[in-house]
């Protein structure tokens, strides 16, 4: 079987993730990755069998050989990443994301349905092997209709000063993976977002117009009702799941590196969870990229779609004009605010 020829642009630390995992898939081979930063990673693409490393991301955009791309650049990126791609009819993968601007995103992923182009948003935990048991299990009528949705997502860690600035925010740099979580776990649209936020891990987010603390309500469109608190900060990584319906209730906790704990005098001990969203989600990015490997060979629809990201940034932008006007906010609401017709 001929192997699909994919070109990597981007290659930080999410970046060398997919090309670590795609090489497990044997119908790939990453035929180029591109960075700014070439000469530091070429003894790293040397190491996982990838022969060409280039400065110019448009050397793989030029490759007819080349039929699919992982966009892995920085969020400013990737507008004129994706047309060029949908342009060149290379499948598209893209990590969230997709732009900072609403409009712009839009305008793009029309261009990729013109194409005819396949185009896969990365929002890994949708792969995750608790979060879709949770959805097939809410899909099949086992809790009865949604009636409450609770989302607990906290980073053991908050970000460098030099990353806060360019990260878009809170809601669009981190909630948005909970957006598009609540949008899977229900299976209806958003329709009203309400924010509460306050900065009480560091002042530095302040001082970059962010936050490090937040608690979303969520109104679906199905009637459902949700929550999520995020925080910076929590010391652990903390990713809990609550879905409760008119016939039951399901769970999530947290993974950890073992089960085994530890009974003394002094008192009960076990592992404290997974670290970080590499550890925490390490299979649901294998399956990720599997899926859109798999998308383009037998020819079907993508797992989550350039629809799934476009609502997510909705809800983000949603989220930020109810933070900064202090009120709940139609989702339609933000339509008008960027132009854009439905």
């Amino acid at each position: 079987m001929e192997r699909i020829k994919i070109g990597i642009i981007g290659a930080g630390r999410i970046g060398k993730l997919h090309a670590e995992n795609l090489k497990q898939l044997p119908q790939v081979e990453i035929k180029t990755i591109s960075d700014i930063f070439a000469d530091n990673i070429r003894d790293w693409a040397a190491q996982n069998g990838i022969a060409n490393v280039t400065a110019d991301y448009q050397d793989i955009m030029r490759d007819p050989e080349i039929a699919a791309v992982f966009i892995c650049s920085p969020t400013d990126t990737h507008i004129t990443m994706i047309e060029e791609a949908a342009k060149a009819g290379k499948h598209i993968f893209c990590e969230k994301p997709i732009s900072f601007a609403l409009n712009k995103t839009v305008q793009a992923l029309e261009l990729v349905e013109k194409s005819g182009v396949k185009f896969q948003t990365g929002f890994n935990r949708r792969f995750d092997h608790n979060m879709s048991r949770i959805q097939e299990l809410v899909r099949e009528g086992k809790i009865g209709d949604t009636h409450i949705l609770k989302i607990t997502s906290r980073d053991p860690a908050p970000p460098h000063k030099e990353y806060i600035p360019a990260s878009g925010g809170m809601f669009i740099d981190m909630t948005i993976h909970d957006f598009d979580i609540a949008r899977f776990m229900v299976g209806s649209d958003v329709e009203e977002v309400f924010v509460q936020g306050a900065v009480l891990v560091d002042p530095v987010f302040a001082e970059c117009g962010d936050i490090d603390t937040a608690i979303i309500s969520l109104k679906f469109k199905n009637g459902a009702l949700g929550v999520i608190d995020n925080s910076r900060q929590a010391h652990f990584y903390d990713q809990r799941v609550e879905v409760f319906g008119s016939k039951g209730c399901l769970t999530i906790q947290n993974d950890y590196p073992s089960s085994a704990e530890l009974y003394t005098a002094d008192g009960v001990y076990r592992d404290k969870p997974l670290y970080f969203f590499l550890e925490r989600y390490n299979e649901a990015y294998v399956k990720e990229v599997k899926a859109f490997i798999d998308a383009i060979v037998h020819d079907t629809p993508v797992p989550v779609s350039a629809n799934d990201g476009y609502q997510a940034e909705l809800i983000a932008h949603a989220a930020k004009l109810s933070l900064q006007e202090k009120r709940p906010v139609k989702v339609e609401e933000v339509l008008t605010q960027w132009h854009i017709s439905v």
